[in-house]
C-alpha cells in the first residue's frame, strides 16, 4: 500500500458490516479460526522459548535466577536479549562446538521471532463475509523515495501450513534448549574451576 504525498486528505474507508464480522467470529470452522488458533499456539510456544533465555543468561553471568530475570526484563526487546546472550557467550564459552550449538539455537529462535512479529504486528484484510484473506504488514518501507507499508500476504492453505510447521519447530526448539542448558552449565562450571 503506497502512502501518497498529495497533501490532500483522503476520504475515510467505509465502515465494515459489523454484523457479518461478528457472525464470522462465532463460526466454529474455517480458515479464520485455524489462523487465530495458530496465532495463539505460535505466541504460546514462542514465549515459552524466549523465557528459557533467562536460564542461558543466568549461566553465562554465573548468577541466580532472580538476577537473570531482572536483566532479561530490563532489556525490553528480544533483539537486545539475544545480543546479550551472543556477547556473553563470546567471552564465557571457550568450547567452540557448544558456542556453535548456542548460535544455532539463537538463529532458529530469531527466525521464529520474525514470523511472530510478522503475524502479530499486522492488520488483517477481511472478505465481505468476514473471512481473513490477507495480512498487511504495518512496517513502513522506503523504496525509490516512496513510503509504503510492508507486504500484503495471503492467508491461504500454504500460509496456514507454514505457520503450523513453525509452531512445530518451536516445540522442537524448546526441547533443544532444555537439552542444551545442562551442557552449558557443565561448560561454565569447568571454566570456573579452571580459573581457580
Amino acid at each position: 500500500m503506497k502512502i501518497g504525498r498529495s497533501g490532500k486528505r483522503a476520504p475515510l474507508p467505509q465502515a465494515p458490516d459489523f454484523e457479518i464480522l461478528e457472525r464470522a467470529s462465532h463460526n466454529p470452522g474455517g480458515r479464520r479460526l485455524a489462523l487465530l488458533a495458530l496465532m495463539g499456539d505460535l505466541n504460546f510456544a514462542w514465549s515459552n522459548n524466549e523465557s528459557l533465555f533467562i536460564y542461558v543468561i543466568m549461566l553465562l553471568l554465573d548468577t541466580d535466577e532472580a538476577a537473570a530475570a531482572i536483566v532479561f526484563a530490563t532489556l525490553n526487546t528480544t533483539r537486545a536479549r539475544l545480543d546479550l546472550v551472543d556477547r556473553l557467550a563470546r567471552i564465557r564459552l571457550s568450547d567452540k562446538a557448544l558456542r556453535r550449538e548456542l548460535d544455532g539455537i539463537v538463529k532458529a529462535f530469531s527466525a521464529s521471532t520474525r514470523l511472530r512479529n510478522e503475524i502479530n504486528h499486522a492488520t488483517f484484510i477481511l472478505s465481505e463475509n468476514g473471512e481473513i484473506t490477507h495480512t498487511q504488514a504495518m512496517k513502513l518501507e522506503e523504496r525509490s523515495g516512496e513510503l509504503r507499508f510492508g507486504a500484503r500476504l495471503p492467508v491461504d492453505e500454504a500460509r496456514i501450513v507454514h505457520i503450523s510447521a513453525s509452531v512445530d519447530e518451536l516445540y522442537r526448539l524448546n526441547r533443544r534448549i532444555w537439552g542444551f542448558l545442562p551442557k552449558l552449565e557443565a561448560a561454565i562450571g569447568l571454566a570456573e574451576t579452571a580459573g581457580d
